[in-house]
């Protein structure tokens, strides 16, 4: 094995397929050297070797360490020697075998790594679910368990709030829960690959979201919400099933008279005070949604008639949104001073042939 110069920052041990033994006793050494050195180390590299475990030597001797990269072994747990790397800012720990229990050393969300621990890569592992410990790592600034086995993301992912780029690509999700809204640091989220169906319109609260990654997942709209998204500089949508013409009446069962009368107050303004009516009925007609129809004026309730319009998005690509209407009758496009849509008789001239060549085109599919 290669000398390093004593005081260098870094220690790259990359490829070198070296035994856990003969790593032991290297990092033994150096370790022993760099308790008089000048310079500490900052930077250890281990990727693509044969290790199963993370080397004791690692429990002593390493303080300063700034960075760990132990991808591409064998490991099957992070050990309790991870603990003591109290200035550790990034690990890397993709393509290993981790995931099963006791992947995650014990003690990890009041360890000093929960200050200190930036970014995290555990992608290409068998992890099925988010370890409890990850979301209390409360400094992470980039999580990535790509090409893991997860089924879903925990409400707790809200957790971490200094996150700016969150990679769950080539998973088994199918929701993404309205709590990743509440992340307002956000900048890059990746949910490629998965079996997610729809987009909560909470996602519109992201404000710093520059990029946003869905291609290959089954998704038919996307919530009309998404256009409060001002800063999306990236949508990648392709490889999904998304619809091709509008669809006008999805469902509709007729409101019920509670939401008729409702209606009728609520139209008409006609006041009411909190001393005559009930906490439950002033509760529901606080509920009122305004029909997004500019030319209607109405309001619903628990009753409406979802509709998807396509919507252009940047001036460049035209998106199939979801909106709600209060009746059957009141279909108009989604109206905006800056996002325009295709009209109803246009919709109604073109067939569905050269609806999906001209308008899925125009989808991004970054």
């Amino acid at each position: 094995m290669e000398e390093a110069a004593l005081g260098e920052a870094e220690l790259n041990w990359s490829r070198l397929s070296v035994s856990a033994e003969a790593l032991e006793s290297e990092l033994e050494a150096r370790a022993e050297e760099r308790r008089g050195a000048r310079e500490a180390l900052l930077r250890l590299l281990l990727p693509y070797n044969r290790l199963t475990s993370l080397p004791r030597a690692l429990g002593g001797g390493f303080p300063h360490l700034q960075l760990l990269d132990v991808s591409g072994n064998a490991l099957t747990a992070l050990g309790p020697e991870l603990l003591t790397l109290s200035g550790l800012r990034t690990l890397l720990a993709r393509n290993n075998r981790l995931g099963g229990p006791g992947s995650l050393p014990k003690g990890l969300a009041q360890s000093p790594l929960c200050r200190s621990l930036q970014v995290l890569n555990l992608s290409g592992n068998c992890f099925q679910e988010l370890p409890a410990s990850l979301l209390e790592l409360r400094a992470l600034q980039t999580l990535s368990l790509g090409g893991n086995q997860l089924q879903s993301i925990p409400a707790e992912i809200e957790n971490l709030r200094s996150l700016e780029c969150l990679y769950l690509g080539g998973n088994f999700i199918k929701e993404i829960p309205p709590e990743l809204a509440n992340l307002p640091s956000l900048n890059y989220l990746v949910l490629c690959d998965n079996k997610i169906q729809s987009v909560p319109p909470q996602l519109s609260q992201l404000h710093s979201l520059r990029s946003l990654s869905l291609h290959n997942n089954l998704l038919t709209y996307l919530p009309r919400e998404i256009l409060n998204l001002i800063h999306l500089e990236e949508l990648s949508l392709r490889g999904n099933p998304l619809v091709v013409r509008f669809v006008r009446d999805l469902t509709y069962d007729p409101p019920t008279l509670l939401e008729l009368a409702a209606r009728t107050i609520k139209i008409r303004s006609i006041s009411y005070t909190p001393y005559d009516l009930p906490g439950n009925l002033l509760r529901y007609l606080g509920s009122a949604s305004n029909c997004p129809n500019p030319k209607c004026g109405g309001v619903y309730f628990d009753c409406c008639v979802r509709q998807i319009k396509f919507v252009d998005f940047c001036g460049k690509y035209r998106l199939p949104l979801m909106h709600y209407l209060c009746s059957p009758e009141c279909s108009s496009p989604c109206s905006s001073a800056s996002h325009s849509s295709t009209s109803q008789s246009e919709s109604d001239s073109e067939d569905e042939a050269s609806v999906a060549a001209h308008r899925m085109q125009k989808v991004l599919l970054g």
